[in-house]
């Protein structure tokens, strides 16, 4: 099976093709391959040619069938792939498709017409002869039965007169025949005892007048019967449809055609008669209709098995569509001598410049008025189709170049060129749609700078998240006697909180929590400022403790709001530490920024802890036996307003008691039940107080996450936990 596909995409290959697509494609082609060698075996001669020929007619028909499939996809891949092929389409469906339906009808009907009022027109003269070789057979007939009622032994019947050379009422060949109860009588002129009529039929009772087959010709034939006193008498006219007779028939329309029944030499042989079959066919649409019957040609037959009976001349075309019209029409024949019906037919081959002609033979000065009317109008519609063809056309332009632009334009921007602007000259809709699709790229571009410039601040920020995480205290920070934990989850990418732990010598401990005003980078930018300035004022005052004596630093004073202080204190004390800190942000940054700061300074040989708060959250002291002490002595925030002084407390930590400081992120978060609160943190701390205090703090983080739901972190949180061992 491998080596059949390759062997098929070989070939393919070879004729610069794409191989076969599918079971379909591949067996149509095999089926052409089968048809091309059955069509060159069918050229050996004898039985083995045929069988060939046979095999590859078959074959033919298969590839027929499984090429439509193969034909609908590649018209709806290479033809309809584009709009405006399906549009030219869609219009020639819905628009063009109903004229040429209807156009098609009217021609249709009009043929139909055309034949119908040829043959009506012909069997008219038919009729018309008919009815006056009734009229003149009806006067015969009264006028012999009057002659008898006078003279009964009368010998010879005298004609009426009549006009045999009379426009319109052919007369080539007529005989007259009259019986009295049966007996033929002799007429006068002699010329037309002719014993043509040997007997009148026994199936016409009284009065008889129409088309007769007798002994292999036509005749139009009247019978009359006429009783004056004791005298009967049956007259009979009979005129043979002759060449001569089809001749005056036809003038004025083209040829006639009397096509009699093929059994008319056989009415008389006794036994079944042979079913007839008549054909019509043509080879062209100048060209007359061929008459077959039982396949054999009409032309063929002789005379006593109904050949046909033509007269007239075509007429030549007048313009192009001047084209041949052929119609057969039935004409009522009854056999002579038993009165059946027979089948006998009427063709008319004419013209419409013929039929024209006729139909206004009695107002022949206004048809050329008509025709040129009919002629102009046909010419307008047509002009009207046109221009509606042509307005589709320019219609379908529209629409495809605006569809063409735009899938231009997506090519455009798929290859990264968003400067690509669509072309607009007009004002519909499809103007409107390539106008937004030039406003959406426009704002594709805008947003792609955006997002370009939206990458570059979150790579700063990433940088800035960096930097500000080496602010906070790394590693582990404890003491032998104080147990320490710290942690921050910011609310963006950085945070406007802080904390830090800053040890002193082996015993000694600096503790300080914060929260900026406003958040993001700005905040961060201003914790970073405080950062550096409690970490510069605390490690100065070491310094100056360890490398000058303590007269030296003792006699050594700044001037800190309106009092003197000495600078081993200024630097030891939180009350002190906030003043310095209050005056340096309010001197470094806007009137609007602030901060609120605690800063605590813990002494691990006597467990004491000095604190000052600068308007942060006060922190909790959760004691050994669960009682609460608020640390809330202080002042106001730091950075708003010059010269400020802080109070200070101090605690004694006993074994087993716990430090609670936090920020505003921590009780703040809400939900449908109101804030989280310091009782729920209070709660959450003594509930798991026996566990580490990192475990505790990603409890207390658990509860805040429970609490808040689905929603966004609101602000910052920062938590720090300090435990007395």
């Amino acid at each position: 099976m491998g080596r059949l596909r390759n062997f098929e995409t070989d070939i393919f290959r070879w004729v610069r093709r794409d191989p076969p697509e599918g079971k379909i494609h591949r067996i149509a082609f095999w089926l052409l391959a089968a048809y091309l060698v059955f069509l060159v075996a069918s050229l050996l001669p004898g039985d083995a040619g045929q069988f060939f020929q046979a095999l590859g007619s078959f074959t033919l028909f298969l590839l027929v069938i499984f090429s439509i499939p193969l034909f609908w996809r590649w018209l709806m891949r290479r033809v309809l792939w584009k709009v405006r092929n399906r549009l030219v389409v869609t219009y020639l469906l819905m628009g063009l498709t109903p004229v040429v339906l209807f156009a098609t009808l009217a021609l249709i009907l009009l043929y139909v017409f055309s034949g119908q009022f040829a043959i009506f027109a012909a069997n008219d003269v038919i009729d018309q002869e008919q009815a006056h070789i009734a009229s003149e057979n009806r006067a015969f007939a009264i006028s012999a039965a009057h002659t008898l009622a006078a003279n009964p032994k009368a010998a010879t019947l005298t004609l009426p007169e009549f006009d045999d050379t009379e426009p319109g009422h052919p007369r080539t060949g007529i005989a007259f025949a009259a019986f009295e109860d049966g007996r033929l009588l002799r007429l006068s002129p002699d010329v037309f005892n002719t014993g043509e009529i040997r007997q009148p039929p026994s199936w016409v009772q009284g009065r008889f007048s129409g088309l007769v087959e007798d002994h292999g010709a036509l005749f139009l034939r009247a019978v009359d019967t006429e009783t004056v006193g004791k005298a009967t008498v049956t007259a009979i006219t009979s005129l043979p449809l002759q060449k001569e007779n089809v001749e005056q028939i036809a003038r004025g329309l083209g040829t006639v055609t009397i096509v009699p029944d093929v059994t008319l030499g056989n009415e008389n042989t006794p036994g079944p008669k042979p079913r007839t079959k008549v054909t019509f066919s043509r080879r062209s649409l100048n060209s007359p209709v061929d008459v077959s019957v039982n396949g054999r040609d009409i032309n063929q037959l002789d005379q006593g098995s109904g050949r046909p009976i033509e007269g007239g001349t075509l007429p030549p075309s007048m313009h192009f569509y001047d084209i041949l019209v052929t119609f057969v029409a039935p004409l009522e024949t009854r056999n002579w001598q038993t009165g059946k019906p027979l089948s006998t037919f009427t063709r008319v081959d004419s013209r419409p410049s013929a039929l024209y002609k006729r139909l206004f033979i009695a107002s022949l000065n206004t048809a050329p008025i008509w025709r040129d009317a009919f002629i102009a109008l046909a010419i307008f519609f047509g002009l009207l189709e046109l221009f509606a063809f042509f307005l589709a056309v320019r219609l379908n332009l529209t629409i495809t170049r605006s569809v063409r632009d735009l899938y231009h334009a997506t090519e455009a921007i798929d290859q990264g060129d968003l400067t690509h602007r669509i072309r607009v000259t007009r004002n519909d809709q499809l103007a409107a749609l390539s106008r937004s699709f030039n406003k959406m790229t426009s704002s594709l571009a805008r947003l792609l700078e955006e997002q370009r410039e939206k990458e570059r601040l979150q790579g700063e920020l990433a940088i800035a998240q960096e930097v500000q995480a080496n602010l906070f205290p790394r590693g582990s920070v404890s003491l032998p006697m104080l147990e320490l934990h710290g942690a921050c989850y910011p609310a963006r990418t950085v945070s406007g909180d802080y904390y830090d732990f800053l040890l002193s010598g082996t015993a000694g401990l600096g503790i300080a929590l914060g929260d900026i005003s406003g958040k993001g980078i700005s905040a961060a930018l201003l914790m970073a400022t405080l950062h550096s300035a409690v970490r510069a004022f605390r490690f100065a005052g070491e310094e100056l403790i360890l490398e000058g004596s303590a007269a030296a630093a003792r006699s050594t004073t700044r001037h800190v709001g309106k009092e003197e202080i000495e600078c081993g204190e200024l630097f030891e004390e939180p009350a002190h530490m906030l003043a310095l800190l209050n005056h340096h942000l309010y001197r470094s940054t806007q009137p609007e920024k602030y901060a609120t700061l605690f800063l605590a300074h813990y002494n691990g040989a006597t467990r004491r802890l000095v604190y000052s708060n600068g308007g942060q959250l006060p922190p909790f002291l959760l004691r050994a036996d669960d009682t609460i002490a608020r640390l809330d002595r202080g002042g106001t925030v730091i950075g708003l307003i010059d010269n400020m002084t802080y109070e200070q407390g101090d605690e004694q930590l006993n074994p087993g008691d716990i430090l609670i400081a936090y920020s505003d992120g921590v009780t703040e978060p809400e939900n449908e039940f109101g804030e989280f609160g310091e009782e729920r943190l209070i709660e959450v701390v003594r509930r798991h107080r026996h566990l580490p205090l990192d475990a505790i703090s990603e409890q207390v983080m658990q509860s805040l996450r429970s609490w808040i739901g689905g929603q966004e972190q609101p602000d910052d949180i920062t938590l720090v936990l300090a435990r007395q061992l």
